[in-house]
């Protein structure tokens, strides 16, 4: 379950603003969510970049190589949407089941 809801979460982080690993990292864990370490995001990004979702760029650095910067396409930004409904529901659901009531 955390591999669909981390591809959502940094499809999130990264439709704000560019980002490379190690600040989608520390934006996740800033936020609560510090199941993700930059080994485990960084073939979820290749994954997205493969699928079009998102693409990666390469920026200078002064403090040591170039960073691989991402961004959302338009691909990446329709799925967010989707994404985002079929969670909203999902919550919405458990929240349903765990609380002992119904729609």
């Amino acid at each position: 379950m955390l591999k669909g809801v981390l591809d959502m979460c940094l499809l999130a982080v990264i439709s704000e603003e560019p980002s490379y690993g190690y600040e989608m990292v520390r934006k996740l864990t800033d936020r609560g969510l510090d199941l993700a370490s930059e080994g485990a995001i960084y073939p979820v990004l290749s994954r997205m970049e493969r699928n079009g979702l998102i693409s990666g760029y390469l920026v200078a650095s002064l403090e040591g190589p170039a960073r691989k910067y991402y961004r959302i396409e338009k691909k990446g930004a329709a799925a967010l949407g989707d994404w985002s409904k079929t969670w909203e529901a999902l919550v919405e659901g458990v929240g349903n089941v765990l609380g002992g009531g119904s729609r």
